[in-house]
Parts: C-alpha cells; structure tokens; sequence
C-alpha cells in the first residue's frame, strides 16, 4: 500500500511539475514575442502591429493567472493531505500527514472485517445459533457441568425432499429452546440435526435435567409452516462433565449417545455409553460389507410333516460369521441390519441364496423339500419384489411352489389393502405364504379374512411347555380351529421337548419345527437329517400310555 500510494503521489508530482515547466516556457515566448512587436519596427501596418500586441499581452496574462491557479490547488492539496494524516494519528498512533498513518487505518479495518468473517463462520446460517467452537470454549472454561443434546431424529430425512419446510422446522425449534431456557444456558448447533445446551456451575444437575426433560415434551409440538403442519420427532440426551472430567468434544460424543436406545441391549456389557456406541457403529460397518465379503451364510431348520413321517422342507436362517467375533447371534445383527437400510440387500441375498440350495436338493433327489424364507417390512416396500421373486426361481430353475415367504402377523396387518395385493400376486406366481409368530401381533379376524395364505405358525411362547400350561393349552386349541376352519396348514414352532410335541399331535397338529427335531443346521448336516428316516421314525413314535394319561390329567 505505501508503494501504491507513493507512487500515485510521484506521478502526480512528475505531471505538475511537467505542466508547470510547459506554462512557463510559453509565457516566456510570449513576452519574448510581445518584446519583438513593440521595439522592432513591423513590417505590417500599424493597426495590425497594435492588435498583435495586444493579443500576445492577453495571453501572457492568462498564462499568469493560471499559474497561480495551480500554486492555489496545490497547497489546497497539500492542506488536505495534512488534515487526512492527522485524523489517521490517534487511532494508529502514527506520526501526523506520513503514509504510515494511512496504512494504519487501512490495516485496522482488514482485522475488523477479518473479526467479523470469524464470528459469522461460529453462527449457523439458519438457526443463527452459535457453533461449536463458542461451546467448546464455553465448555473447557468450566470446571463442571451439565451438556444437553437435542435430537432432532426426522430432520435430515424432511431436507432431503423440502429444505424450505426443513429449515423452516430448524429456525423455530432452535428459536423454541432459546425462548424457553432464557440466559441460563448456551445453546449451540453443532451439526445439522443436533442441538446442545451447555449448563455450567449456575445450574445444578437436577434442575437441567428438569429443564431438558421440559424441552423433550415442548419441542415434540407442530411446527406450521403456511398450510402445513410437522410434527418433530425428538430426542433429548445429556452427560455430566463432573462425572468424566473430559475433552469438550469427548463430552459431547458422550451426551450424544448416552439413553440412546439404538445401542442393542443383546451387545456385550459396558458402563461406557460411548464405548458401546463406538462398538455397535463398528459392527454396523462390518455388516455393510458383509455380504461382498461372504461372510453371510444360511442354516436350515427342518421342517416336520408328523402325519406323513418326512420332513417336508427347512426355514432358511440367516447367519453372519463376523471373521474375527465369530458367529454373531440374529438377536444381535438383525436390529443394526434393520437400522441400517440393510435389510433390503441381504433380504435378496438371502432368497437367492435359498433358492439355490432348494434345486441342489431336488438335483439330489431329496424330494419337493419346499425352503421358507423370511422378508421383512422393508422388503414390501419394493415395487419390484415380485418380479425379483420370479427371477430368482427361473434363475435356479426352482418350481415356485417349492419356495414360501415367512412375514409376522404385526407386518401383514400393518398395511391390509397393500399386503392383500402383494399376496394375491404371489400366490398367483405359485409362491406360498405363511404368516409367522401368530398370535403375539393384535391383527383382527377380519384382517386374516381379507388376507390369503397358506400356513399359520404357532409362536413359540404358546407351544413351551403347553402340556402343562392351560392357558397355552386353550390359545393353541383355538389356533388349530382356526386353521382347520379356514383349510390352511398349522406348523407348532419351539417345539424342544416330547411331551410339547406328543399334546400338540393330539391336538391334531401336523407340522412341526423345534430343536426336539433338529437344531439348524449347515446344508449337509440338513441333507444328512433328511435322508436319517430311521432318526425321524423314533422322534415320532408315540410316547408310552403312562405318560399320555398323565399328560391329559
């Protein structure tokens, strides 16, 4: 700058000063010429000589006047410069009328502007709330206290097909919770759909609680954005800094994740929230990769025809043999698998995968060993389910009706004109239906009326121990009506002990699963089952008359 500046004032000074010289010259040759026509004798008359003159007179003296027009803007010029120099000093403590004075000025206005620049990059766009560098430095300040987190769970899933509405939602949420807490807190942005709210040592840990649990209810109300109305879906969790002493970023992973829920309670304990979050997002990822890896697998559970002494075909279960935890248990894997978006892949995999095993059974002569497979809810979902079915059988060249498609009561009734549709369409594939752990869901018997299927399973809560339990007894009695009245097939499942099978067959029950038969079992181990009739004979033959009596006692 002090070049720029310099240099401009240089250039300004070489062109007066060229300018000044050219004036000068001029009324030099002016007088010089005047001089002439007065003292020489003209050669033209005496009138011209005397307008000649008095021509050159006029101009020397407005090259004069000129000159000292010019003197006068300079020194205007020069006063100005001093006054600009001047007011420049006190706020750099520069020396009066130098160039440094004005780059001063200068520098001081680029550190505002850059200050500036700074604070709007810790603001968020559209809630206006500070980010999170101002509660970190808020966080570390203190030597205890309380970090809230508000999640707001559906948010990201509104932007992705109205950010208006999306936005909108965020600013009154955000405004809801400045409004509410007042000053006693620093409320923060620090992510898209995370607010925090830092309490510090004013605040005890039971009143911020308090006031979190009031944010949870307050923010669940409708957010109206013209003729619309959202609902939020939220979440509030929190942690104490007092009781970990940590990093403020440590501080807010864990407030994120503590009372979250999403953490399986079937995974290994921790008294570490964040430890189990950090664990289950790691398995999360092993999933992801799980099926490219070939680390999934299937085993089949028989499946018992009891009145014709076979086994008329297996439920494919799905496994995964994580490479270094081993076989992970469903109970574990399926949840990550559902709250993923996982299951719509696997689900494939899986009624490929069985498919393919059914036509290695008959190619084996094993008989028509019809294979179950489950689909979730998720799968419904797809328009193309179906056709996808359908190719999958012509793939393996698998007859249809030797493959059906297990779902749970609660799925089927969740969706009745929809799930009919997709029903009759399977069905008129050849594809059959079976609708599992009957009678823990709350589907009406209209529901099941309006729906066509092929098999009703008995959940294992009833079939443990119904030769003891009356109330069973009575469930499993009414099941068996059921299916006999609408003339589809009752398979008992959890079956582990004789004397559950024996009361169930006398019952009238036909179809049988359970570890008294077989646990599942690898693709060998299961033909090997099939082709033991000798096994199969002596799990059927009826138990002794004592224990029959005893057993209607």
């Amino acid at each position: 700058m002090r070049q720029a500046l310099g240099g401009s004032m240089a250039d300004g000074m070489r062109r007066g000063s060229g300018t000044l010289l050219a004036r000068c010259m001029l009324a030099i040759g002016l007088t010089h010429a005047l001089a002439f026509f007065l003292t020489v004798p003209p050669r033209l008359g005496p009138a011209a000589s005397f307008a000649l003159a008095c021509l050159c007179a006029a101009l020397v003296l407005l090259v004069l006047l000129s000159l000292i027009d010019h003197e006068v803007r300079l020194g205007s010029v020069a006063a100005r410069m001093r006054e600009l120099g001047a007011s420049a000093m006190p706020i750099m403590g520069a020396r009066p009328g130098s160039i440094s004075s004005v780059e001063a000025s200068a520098e001081e206005m680029a550190d505002r502007v850059a200050v500036i620049e700074q604070r709007l990059l810790h603001r968020h766009p559209v809630s206006g709330l500070p980010t999170r560098e101002p509660l970190f430095a808020a966080i570390a300040a203190s030597p205890s206290g309380l970090l809230g987190v508000v999640h707001m769970l559906d948010l990201e899933r509104l932007q992705a097909f109205d950010e208006a509405l999306a936005e909108h939602v965020l600013a009154a949420l955000a405004e809801r919770v400045v409004r509410m807490l007042g000053s006693g807190a620093l409320v923060a942005q620090v992510d898209r759909a995370r607010l925090a709210i830092w309490f510090g040592t004013e605040t005890t840990a039971e009143v911020a609680g308090t006031k979190l649990q009031a944010l949870g209810y307050a923010l669940g109300e409708a957010v109206s954005f013209g003729q619309r109305e959202v609902l939020p879906e939220i979440r509030v969790s929190h942690a104490h800094m007092a009781e970990h002493g940590i990093a403020p970023a440590m501080l807010l992973a864990r407030a994120s994740v503590s009372r979250s829920g999403a953490i399986d309670v079937s995974a290994p304990a921790t008294d570490d929230p964040l430890i189990a979050a950090q664990q289950l997002y790691a398995l999360e990822q092993d999933l992801r990769r799980a099926v490219a890896r070939g680390e999934l697998e299937l085993a089949y559970q028989p499946l018992v025809d009891a009145q014709a002494g076979v086994v008329c075909g297996a439920e494919a279960l799905l496994r995964w043999r994580h490479p270094a935890h081993g076989l992970v248990p469903p109970t574990r894997f399926v949840p990550i698998m559902e709250g993923a978006g996982l299951a719509d892949e696997i689900g494939l995999w899986a009624i490929n995968a069985a498919c393919r095993e059914a036509a290695t059974w008959r190619r084996l002569g094993l008989g028509p060993l019809r294979v179950a497979v489950n689909i979730s809810g998720h799968q419904l979902d797809r328009r193309d389910l179906v056709t996808l079915i359908e190719r999958t059988l012509a793939r393996h060249s698998l007859s249809s009706d030797l493959l059906e498609i297990e779902l749970t009561e609660t799925i089927a009734a969740g969706d009745a004109d929809r799930i009919a549709a997709l029903f009759g369409r399977l069905r008129r594939l050849g594809v059959t239906i079976a609708i599992d752990d009957f009678g823990t869901g709350y589907s009406s018997f209209s529901t099941l009326r309006t729906l066509r299927f092929d098999k009703l399973k008995i959940d294992r809560e009833f079939v443990t121990a119904v030769d003891r339990r009356r109330d069973s007894q009575a469930i499993c009695r009414a099941i068996l009506a059921l299916g006999q009245g609408l003339g589809i097939r009752v398979l008992a499942e959890g079956v582990e002990t004789a004397a559950e099978y024996s009361w169930l067959n006398d019952q009238g029950c036909r179809y049988f699963q359970g570890f008294y038969f077989a646990r599942p079992l690898d693709p060998a181990a299961f033909r090997a089952f099939v082709q033991d009739e000798r096994h199969l004979s002596s799990l059927l033959a009826p138990i002794s008359n004592s224990v029959s009596e005893r057993l209607r006692a």
